[in-house]
């Protein structure tokens, strides 16, 4: 077994949790995404995201409009739908419930 490889499913398994997270704060256009997600210290490459944000719009949790740009062509800024701020609300109470979980069992 190599913890690398365990860290790296673990991290996986919240990409959409803090996408979701960060979306909420605001519309966000992907590479700003892209840089929040370094500065939390989670990697995230263009080909990674494009294809859960579009699973994610797919599945009605996000939306995009365009937005011109001075620096070139329009940007897609992505934002929750109300069913994605439902669907954050309940991975929001399955963190908690993780999060104590495991601080339980660490800590007796």
């Amino acid at each position: 077994m190599n913890v690398d490889n365990v860290r790296s499913q673990m991290r996986k398994g919240m990409l959409e949790y803090c996408i979701l997270l960060l979306l909420h704060k605001e519309p966000s256009y992907a590479s700003d995404i892209i840089q929040r997600l370094k500065e939390a210290r989670l990697i995230v490459v263009e080909g990674t995201l494009y294809p859960l944000l579009t699973r994610l719009k797919n599945d009605d949790l996000l939306s995009y409009e365009w937005v011109e740009s001075t620096q070139g062509p329009p940007r897609k800024y992505y934002s929750l739908t109300p069913q994605g701020e439902t669907f954050l609300c309940g991975l929001e109470a399955a963190w908690m419930e993780l999060t104590n979980t495991v601080n339980h069992l660490k800590n007796n």
